[in-house]
């Protein structure tokens, strides 16, 4: 998740642009109670380099949760969420050559960068020096802030658009925009892709089942960890994974003792990580991709194993159209489930529950009026 600076002039600046009017319809959260409901406001205009994206499905992420309900303490109201944004360009400023009007593109987690920097020139635009603007509740060019896919329509820098491939459904290309390249990145970067290899996956919701996905589609074995045995015959039967291993079962945990290559922890709240350290083989490494707080560990494992601990959060813009390439070309598909707008504060609600397989998808296009 990107954290912007928001100066106190700049916020200000920003209100003074809000208004319950305007062209493009969403749904905003107006409270830390996170509840949204319909709401009018108006985008900025169609710049040189940009491309004007009429949406047609957006993912929940549960970013959207906790910006909505201000569990950051950083949300500015009216906020709209959603940065898993599908849509068809209808319009395209004169400098824009990597489009054209009726392409099927995607937008992302952040829609703006410096473009200067040593991080943007590598494309890894995130982790931009002065700061990647987040697709919603960051300030953007004109000084308003920024407002998510939960809505009619959005103006966006090419640059931070992606091409989704002829034949890619498009309520399933959404959650690739954030879910999948969150699992994607750290897999690449940490050579999570080697034939043979074992992966273990921590957690088996929207992050969790996507990284069971690649891995698979990678040649590696899969071991799934979950609290919940519940999720045993979707983990095995469903997704592919080679084994499920109840996390709180110590005997079947210590029988894994130095048996994986790599491990990605998509689970989010407060957890143990220790316990799967020793699982790692000497030299594997442990990513962690969800928000789990505060981790502690004993450093002696680590270093009589050789072992590494990293994290990561989603990518640049080369790897996420890499990703979406991927997909395609391998038909991995996120699995789903489709929601009208209207239905938004009870997924929101399921969401918090994990009551989700394994990614609601908003159907803007055929909803929101």
């Amino acid at each position: 998740m990107l954290l912007g600076i928001t100066t106190v002039s700049a916020k200000d600046s920003a209100m003074a642009g809000e208004g319950e009017k305007g062209d493009c319809i969403g749904w905003a959260a107006r409270d830390a109670s996170g509840v949204l409901s319909p709401y009018k406001f108006n985008r900025r205009s169609l710049g040189n380099d940009d491309v004007f994206i009429k949406i047609t499905h957006c993912g929940v992420c549960y970013a959207d949760v906790i910006w909505t309900r201000n569990q950051h303490h950083d949300s500015n109201y009216p906020l709209v969420p959603g940065h898993e944004i599908v849509g068809v360009i209808t319009e395209a400023g004169a400098s824009v050559t990597c489009f054209k009007t009726g392409d099927l593109v995607g937008v992302g987690t952040y829609v703006n960068s410096c473009r200067e920097c040593e991080y943007c020139n590598a494309y890894t635009e995130h982790h931009c020096a002065k700061g990647a603007t987040r697709t919603f509740n960051s300030i953007d060019i004109d000084g308003t802030f920024t407002k998510g896919g939960y809505s009619s329509y959005i103006v966006v820098h090419q640059r931070y658009c992606f091409l989704i491939p002829e034949g890619y459904p498009p309520a399933m290309a959404a959650p690739l925009l954030c879910a999948g390249i969150t699992v994607y990145s750290p897999m690449k970067r940490y050579h999570m892709n080697q034939p043979g290899k074992s992966l273990g996956v921590i957690g088996l919701g929207g992050l969790g089942h996507m990284a069971v996905k690649f891995a698979k589609s990678f040649g590696l074995n899969v071991t799934v960890f979950s609290t919940s045995a519940s999720k045993q015959e979707e983990a095995l039967k469903i997704l592919g994974a080679d084994k499920f291993v109840i996390s709180s079962d110590k005997q079947q945990m210590q029988s894994l003792t130095k048996s994986l290559d790599f491990i990605i922890d998509t689970a989010s709240g407060k957890h143990p990580v220790d316990a799967y350290v020793s699982i790692l083989k000497p030299h594997g490494v442990l990513v962690i991709v969800g928000a789990i707080g505060e981790v502690k560990l004993q450093s002696l494992d680590l270093i009589y194993g050789s072992k590494a601990i990293a994290a990561s959060a989603v990518g640049g813009t080369k790897d996420i159209q890499e990703m979406i390439g991927f997909c395609a070309a391998n038909k991995i598909y996120p699995q789903i489930e489709t929601i009208q707008i209207q239905d938004i504060n009870e997924a929101l609600d399921r969401l918090v529950n994990r009551d989700v397989k394994y990614r609601f998808v908003i159907d803007i296009e055929n909803s929101l009026k």
